[in-house]
């Protein structure tokens, strides 16, 4: 050993420190290699390395049987492809791990950062005043005081959110329904009230009765356009897309094409007849999911983030269907095992925020809650990496009726289990 490295040395200089220097890289050195054999070790792939490769598990004497080889080979491959999954998950599981402990250091900065004393723990940069201070303050109700609901993430747009409590109490609410979906594109959802009215429809035309009205395109004097690109229904039509209800729509969820398209009556003919009743459609801009869903007696309610450059809102309650509007991160208005059947699809035009490990897995628990047992999840076209999809619906407690993938695209029939 060096006589700078016994602790009998009489010279403590560059030596000594250096000494210092590789003892703590040889621990730290130490500390890297305990963890990666013991994330090797609890992925699988460490124990079947172990148990593949030990001498007295090769048979050399046996390669030159061809059949030999190709089952070793075969086995190989299994056990690899197993392993991956393995890493796979493992992959999932830290990434949410580290999502949530980002989370909580944010939360503890902001606790206890700069900010001044008086104002740690607060919501507002600002004091408030006027009809926002009224709607976010604390109301009296008969068990006592409650605070009404406002989006956490309001505080951070508080100049938007002041804007948008702009008007006149008791009058006509201003045309501000950008700055709305804006704020709710953000996170600033829900919205605190507002005590105005919204404008009313110059010829406001009653809707077509039912079972009409589910493929009628309602009259243009029905919807107040100030506040939208296309100034019509007809107009909105045009692109061909999910507002044109003669067109393209007429043919959805009708046929199965073996691959990524399944038919409604296809995916229930999966339960017993009558026993899926009530459900959800997520992402629905038109609502056409739900009216083929009324054609065969379920009853199903229409989700959309915001109005999808039209008053998708206004066309879906037209038709007789129920539109709800739920955000990206908003919990699911159902009560616990309520439903039969969840539909999710994209919205087809428009721009929702880009889904993580973390945000659907969130997302698909809460699914899972809303749902009965039995009840079946319809994943439609979905945009997301089919092997990070799989780990996240294995690891709630989905099991698979169906699944397909095709390129960047998953379509899934999954099941609650019963018990």
């Amino acid at each position: 050993m060096d006589q700078y490295c016994d602790g009998k040395s009489k010279k403590p200089g560059t030596k000594s420190r250096r000494c210092r220097c590789s003892a703590t890289m040889l621990t730290m050195l130490l500390f890297v290699i305990t963890n990666s054999v013991s994330v090797l070790l609890s992925s699988g792939a460490g124990a079947f390395l172990l148990r593949r490769y030990k001498p007295d598990s090769v048979r050399l004497w046996a390669w030159d049987d061809s059949a030999a080889l190709l089952d070793d080979l075969n086995a190989t491959q299994s056990a690899l492809a197993a392993t991956h999954a393995q890493l796979a998950d493992l992959h999932a599981r830290l990434g949410t791990a580290s999502s949530l402990l980002e989370t909580l250091l944010a939360g503890m900065a902001a606790r206890d950062g700069a900010a001044p004393a008086e104002q740690r723990g607060a919501w507002w940069a600002r004091e408030l005043s006027g009809e926002l201070k009224l709607a976010v303050g604390s109301h009296r109700s008969v068990t006592g005081d409650a605070l009404p609901a406002v989006g956490h993430a309001c505080s951070r747009f508080q100049d938007d959110l002041e804007r948008y409590m702009e008007y006149k109490p008791g009058g006509e609410c201003p045309s501000d329904e950008a700055l709305a979906h804006q704020l709710m594109r953000n996170g600033c959802d829900p919205l605190p009230r507002r005590r105005c009215r919204p404008p009313s429809p110059a010829r406001y035309v009653q809707p077509a009765p039912l079972p009409k009205s589910l493929w009628t395109i309602p009259p243009d004097t029905t919807v107040v356009w100030d506040a939208y690109r296309c100034k019509n229904y007809s107009c909105l039509a045009h692109g061909g897309g999910e507002f044109d209800l003669r067109g393209r729509e007429k043919g959805r969820w009708m046929r199965d094409d073996g691959a990524l398209t399944y038919s409604i009556d296809g995916v229930l003919a999966a339960r017993p007849n009558g026993t899926v009743r009530i459900g959800l459609d997520i992402g629905g801009v038109s609502g056409t999911f739900a009216a083929r869903m009324r054609e065969r007696g379920v009853t199903v309610v229409t989700t959309t983030s915001m109005n999808s450059g039209g008053p998708s809102g206004s066309l879906i309650a037209s038709r007789g269907l129920v539109p709800v509007h739920v955000s990206p991160a908003h919990r699911l208005p159902f009560f616990d095992g309520t439903l039969d059947i969840v539909h999710w699809t994209p919205e087809l035009g428009s721009r929702p925020p880009p889904v993580t490990d973390v945000s659907l897995e969130f997302a698909v628990f809460d699914i899972y809650r809303v749902m009965r047992p039995g009840g079946l999840l319809w994943l439609d076209h979905f945009v997301f990496s089919g092997e990070q999809l799989s780990a996240t619906t294995d690891r709630v407690g989905f099991r698979r009726v169906r699944w397909n993938t095709g390129k960047k695209l998953v379509s899934a029939l999954l099941e609650k289990p019963m018990t």
